[in-house]
């Protein structure tokens, strides 16, 4: 019989759920004035940090350079052997280390007080050399690692990478960080294509299924089916007079039955459909659909279309 190991997930989750709790309430004016620094700075936030603190350090300085604050991991001991040539006068020192005291950590000090570059600490321990010789100290507080020995970095690596988050977040509040500086800073994969693309890119321009409003109601099913947008569209690309959907084929055909295929295009089509500009942004068309609840979108206006824009183009 296997092992059950879920008690064992839900221990783990009950411990850093509880110190994330405490963390939060522990939140003082020392993360406001670590915030207020940063964005007073002329310079890059240098992030360091050893081993398991290193590794948070990393995602911290990476989630910082991509929502606007500019920022580095320096891995402390190349620093201490020659590397603190990359760090400027108009730089920041973020220091990460859950006992305050670890040797390569406390070296660095010396080299931000004779500079007079601002060292900002996140800890475990406001009495530890590091805290105490700190500009601003951000306390992670008291807390039980999750390992059973209490000793294998698991609570305080949520809990330090909880503060690198909250900072990110603030930091992206107070430079006015939106959605279009997000986008260019992440040009490539799914982030870019949902924020830079445009309804341009993706829409069908070719072979659109043009209507008569004469056209039987024969005729329409077919050109609807063959042109593959979801839609009829009534007139042309200088005078769009409406559309039929099969919303309203399933309409018409349940209020006239048996007349049903006498009727034209005009008789069925909806006037006035929504146009979206060929400039918008997929996902804002995308929302546009989704609050309509339809699935297609015309390009253009009354007067000049564009083209067709469907949901299932909008991959995001």
């Amino acid at each position: 019989m296997e092992k059950e190991y879920t008690h064992i997930a839900k221990q783990v989750i009950d411990i850093e759920a509880k110190a994330l709790n405490d963390l939060k309430n522990s939140i003082d004016s020392n993360f406001n004035e670590a915030v207020t620094t940063i964005l007073k700075a002329k310079g890059k936030v240098v992030v360091t940090g050893i081993g398991k603190s290193g590794h948070i350090g990393r995602k911290i300085a990476a989630s910082f350079a991509s929502t606007g604050t500019p920022s580095f991991f320096l891995h402390p001991s190349e620093a201490i052997h020659g590397d603190l040539g990359m760090i400027s006068k108009e730089d920041i020192v973020l220091a990460i280390a859950n006992s305050g005291e670890t040797t390569e950590i406390i070296r660095l000090i010396p080299f931000t007080k004779e500079n007079n570059i601002p060292l900002i600490s996140i800890s475990s321990r406001p009495n530890s050399t590091l805290a105490q010789k700190s500009n601003i100290h951000i306390s992670i507080g008291r807390f039980e690692e999750a390992c059973p020995f209490n000793m294998a970095p698991t609570t305080s690596s949520l809990l330090t990478l909880a503060i690198g988050d909250a900072l990110m977040v603030a930091l992206m509040n107070g430079r006015g960080f939106n959605e279009e500086n997000f986008a260019k800073l992440h040009p490539g994969g799914n982030i870019g294509k949902r924020l830079l693309d445009t309804v341009s890119d993706t829409m069908k321009t070719e072979n659109l299924p043009f209507l008569d409003t004469n056209t039987p109601m024969i005729d329409v099913i077919y050109t609807i089916n063959s042109g593959r947008c979801g839609l009829g569209i009534v007139g042309n690309v200088n005078d769009v007079k409406g559309i039929i959907t099969d919303g309203d084929l399933r309409r018409a055909m349940n209020s006239t039955q048996k007349d049903f295929f006498n009727l034209t295009a005009k008789e069925v089509m909806t006037i006035k459909p929504k146009f979206i500009s060929k400039v918008t942004k997929l996902i804002d068309a995308k929302n546009v659909m989704n609050s309509h609840k339809i699935t297609s979108l015309l390009v253009g206006n009354t007067h000049q279309l564009d083209g067709v824009i469907q949901m299932h183009d909008i991959n995001l």
